[in-house]
């Protein structure tokens, strides 16, 4: 994409949303295209079955929607935007979910939907969709950065989801946090039992417990 190709993009959706009348869908020329953009990116994505080959093509095609989320972020005032949204969904599942984060962030704020097509809250599907991501690096004994779990909680927290969804996302940073921060962990884990007792915690929970009283120091005048 030109660079003048990404400034248009980039004033385009900042000045759509900045005048789309309050509470109402954006109505204007450069969003309509966007759309269009939009229809025959997911056409190409239907065509494909294997999930790992959409995640390659999403992050084939996300850049072309950078300047489009940025002027979208910058200049925006909350209007219903679905390429906006669903450029959220799409960083999730192509990884960038430090970019996904910033949409979400602009999104939960606003209180933005997502498009009709998705039937989970915009919280439910952020908090789930980053669990499950984490829940598949730990199955694949891959690294996943604890900032992006714990950012993910703090978004979400003032806002209603099933109680086993933010279960799930406690579960994974509690496990990330058991061996650098056991207390956080047990407060993680725990809570995240209180919420989902089928979450499957209870074992990781007496692990950590038997690991802090192991590594607490002997008791003072003790017996020689």
């Amino acid at each position: 994409m030109s660079h003048a190709r990404a400034h248009f993009q980039r004033a385009s959706a900042a000045r759509a949303s900045a005048l789309a009348v309050e509470d109402g869908p954006i109505h204007c020329t450069a969003y309509e295209l966007m759309l269009v953009k939009l229809a025959e990116d997911k056409r190409r994505l239907k065509q494909i079955q294997s999930m790992e080959g959409k995640a390659a093509v999403k992050r084939e095609v996300l850049p072309d929607y950078a300047p489009w989320v940025e002027g979208a972020l910058e200049g925006g005032r909350g209007q219903p935007d679905d390429v906006l949204m669903t450029v959220m969904t799409w960083r999730i599942d192509a990884g960038d979910y430090s970019g996904a984060l910033d949409i979400a962030e602009y999104a939960l704020a606003h209180g933005l939907p997502l498009p009709d097509q998705f039937s989970r809250t915009t919280a439910t599907v952020v908090a789930e969709e980053i669990a499950d991501a984490a829940k598949r690096a730990r199955d694949g004994q891959q690294p996943f950065d604890l900032h992006t779990l714990t950012y993910a909680a703090e978004l979400t927290d003032k806002h209603d989801m099933p109680d086993q969804v933010r279960a799930k996302l406690l579960k994974e940073a509690g496990l990330i946090l058991a061996e650098q921060a056991p207390a956080a962990a047990l407060e993680h884990l725990r809570r995240a039992q209180q919420l989902d007792n089928r979450v499957g915690v209870k074992k990781d929970i007496e692990r950590i417990e038997r690991a802090i009283k192991n590594s607490a120091p002997p008791p003072a005048g003790g017996q020689a």
